[in-house]
């Protein structure tokens, strides 16, 4: 549980420049278990590792517009479990995913029975650590319909699920959730409901699932926010994402959060737990995650490829410099 630490003057003042950030959270390592890196570049990629960041997973998700197509999530799922599995470890991070049907696309029914059918074939595979994100949207009949689906299919596979609660209503959409969860039979503890705030935090604790809070500018958590949560709620079964993708996000929401908790005086051992340890626990029900695979990415040889790609362009030499103001 949480703590107070005897902090100098000196500790206590504003981080407000990347040096005091990067040496407030040296030496601490972290995992984001929901960021969208399809969405990202190499060079976000390159600063998580700077920042400690080990190991992610990327929930599937919707890209912005509608997909029309099977074979464009076919596409997309492949590309999770293949190129962006790849391109994270030349960055020496260990890339994990959750495959499913988002509710946002659960509403076109014709092009969501085709997806379903497809969704064995990926589930299964190396690297997939669970079915999400899945569940509401704006709750309607078919979000509902193709969420108790995927339900099904993760326990028949023995997979965590991580629950996406709607923007709206989410206070019901999370109750709603979690009541659906429990009448197919899961077991909370397998069960990640993710973007919680204060007003949905005391009841997914109480249920026994796992409470996951997304830092993300306006629309979810701020990390001060997050902060009096920790100081509130403690460390159990709490941890913290980015889910940055295409919109206005942050990468390093993380390390920057433990920052900001570090300065709060909140126990390192809870800062841990919640920026680190959590998520590993939660999402290593899959049988899919081992440690020592974070250091074994951590070998890097960035002229390696993928399907006859590599992250380097047109001739590119690794960047080993990467402070230097001069780009060649």
């Amino acid at each position: 549980m949480c703590c107070s630490q005897q902090l100098t003057e000196k500790d206590l003042q504003p981080l407000t420049t990347l040096p005091d950030y990067l040496d407030r959270i040296k030496g601490m390592r972290f995992f984001d278990p929901h960021v969208h890196m399809t969405s990202r570049t190499t060079d976000d990629y390159q600063a998580m590792a700077d920042a400690g960041i080990m190991a992610i997973i990327e929930p599937a998700f919707w890209l912005g517009q509608p997909r029309t197509g099977v074979d464009t999530f076919r596409d997309y799922f492949s590309s999770l479990i293949g190129w962006e599995r790849f391109r994270a470890s030349q960055f020496g991070i260990r890339h994990y995913c959750t495959i499913g049907l988002n509710s946002k696309e659960a509403n076109n029914e014709k092009l969501a029975e085709a997806v379903m059918e497809i969704l064995p074939l990926f589930i299964y595979k190396e690297g997939v650590v669970g079915v999400g994100e899945i569940g509401f949207d704006d709750q309607t009949p078919a979000e509902e319909k193709y969420y108790r689906a995927q339900l099904e299919l993760a326990k028949e596979a023995n997979l965590p699920v991580q629950i996406h609660t709607p923007h709206r209503d989410k206070k019901q959409g999370t109750q709603r959730s979690m009541d659906i969860a429990i009448e197919h039979g899961l077991d909370p503890r397998m069960v990640i409901v993710d973007h919680n705030n204060e007003e949905t935090v005391k009841e997914v604790l109480d249920r026994g699932f796992w409470a996951a809070f997304t830092i993300y500018p306006f629309t979810k958590m701020g990390n001060e926010r997050m902060v009096e949560v920790v100081k509130q709620y403690g460390s159990e079964r709490i941890m913290i994402n980015s889910a940055a993708d295409w919109g206005i996000s942050d990468p390093l929401a993380v390390p920057k959060t433990a920052a900001l908790m570090h300065e709060s005086g909140i126990d390192l051992n809870d800062i841990h737990l919640v920026t680190y340890r959590n998520a590993i626990t939660a999402f290593a029900q899959s049988g899919q995650i081992n440690e020592a695979d974070f250091e074994r990415v951590k070998q890097i040889d960035q002229r390696e490829k993928f399907n006859g790609s590599t992250v380097l362009r047109g001739g590119q030499q690794p960047r080993i410099d990467k402070n230097a103001i001069i780009i060649r």
